[in-house]
């Protein structure tokens, strides 16, 4: 084995394990051993178990991403201050200097991509383990926790006659127009869903000052970026693979979609939709009591009238006026 299968090793265990548990469960409850649907749904528990797993690096990544978006106004001035020192302290200070906000914000940079670093071994683990099925099978080998019997039915099972290990390129032995089909469909719903995940974070849950800062505009460009490097390498992605990630993409979909509606960014359009469905209940606005929004509301409703009776009156509106009372 190479340094990298030596790496994975005790993931592609794992992988084999969890799968093993939920084919097993779903055998029991009555399910074809063979199906080709009992397998994927074996993928689909791998991948709940997965990003169940990874829910506390998801709060963190929210955590992280908000303080970034908060510091981007003194990151701004910070850019401003260095701006066309090229000289090797000035580099050095403006780094410290971005630390000590970062610590001070509770962010970090690469926070945002920690549920995806996460997943990255599990992600090849599951590839390794769906490309050794068909040589396992003919060798009538076990593959970890997968016993010889259990490869075999993998081997066997096909879902539209299309094999899960198969991929775009390489269809295998089954019917080489559904597994294009599928691999088509499945490489285009991972994209889809990819992009609109992280569409979520950047159109609904940014404050408007953060669309102003170069981190938007990088955000925008990974929008598009990250769901076409999914897209290529997709076309050599065994259809299982493609299932595992477009059920996590779903997941992250979901998960997001929650949070930003409930507990949305300072200033996002997220939270002024949040508020108008609290004012629509006869709730205060987010960070408020009701007590504090009643009296905000009353000083608004001061300024308000100390405006109008402080409103400038033309001369002949003045002179009309003084004819009316005199009349």
């Amino acid at each position: 084995m190479n340094f990298f299968d030596i790496i994975l090793f005790p993931f592609r265990w794992i992988v084999s394990a969890v799968l093993w548990v939920f084919h097993e469960l779903f055998t029991a409850i009555g399910l074809d051993p063979a199906w080709g649907f009992t397998w994927v749904l074996s993928i689909v528990g791998l991948t709940l178990v997965m990003r169940t797993l990874t829910i506390p690096l998801f709060l963190k990544q929210i955590k992280s991403m908000r303080g970034m978006q908060e510091l981007q106004p003194e990151m701004a001035k910070l850019q401003a201050k260095y701006k066309g020192k090229k000289d090797q302290l000035s580099r050095q200070a403006m780094a410290e200097e971005q630390m000590a906000l970062y610590k001070e914000h509770g962010s970090n940079p690469f926070a945002a991509c920690l549920p995806i670093i996460v997943q990255m071994p599990v992600f090849f683990a599951l590839f390794q383990v769906l490309r050794s099925v068909p040589k396992a099978a003919e060798n009538n080998e076990s593959i970890h926790v997968l016993a010889p019997n259990l490869v075999h039915q993998f081997n066997d099972s096909t879902i539209f006659g299309a094999p899960l290990f198969s991929t775009l390129m390489e269809p295998g032995s089954g019917n080489h127009a559904a597994t294009i089909t599928l691999a088509l469909i499945m490489i285009v719903a991972m994209s889809a869903t990819q992009f609109i995940t992280q569409r979520q974070l950047t159109a609904r849950n940014m404050s408007d000052s953060a669309k102003e800062s170069p981190m938007y505009r990088q955000q925008q460009m990974m929008l598009y970026l990250f769901p076409l490097i999914f897209a290529i390498g997709g076309i050599n992605f065994p259809l299982g693979v493609l299932i595992y990630w477009t059920v996590s993409n779903l997941w992250s979909m979901g998960q997001q979609w929650w949070v930003i509606r409930n507990n949305p960014t300072k200033g996002s359009q997220a939270e002024r939709e949040l508020n108008e469905r609290r004012a629509a209940k006869g709730l205060p606005p987010v960070g408020m009591t009701k007590q504090q929004h009643e009296e905000k509301l009353a000083e608004q409703r001061e300024r308000a009238a100390a405006g109008q009776r402080q409103q400038p009156v033309s001369k002949k509106r003045q002179r009309q006026q003084t004819k009316k009372n005199n009349g």
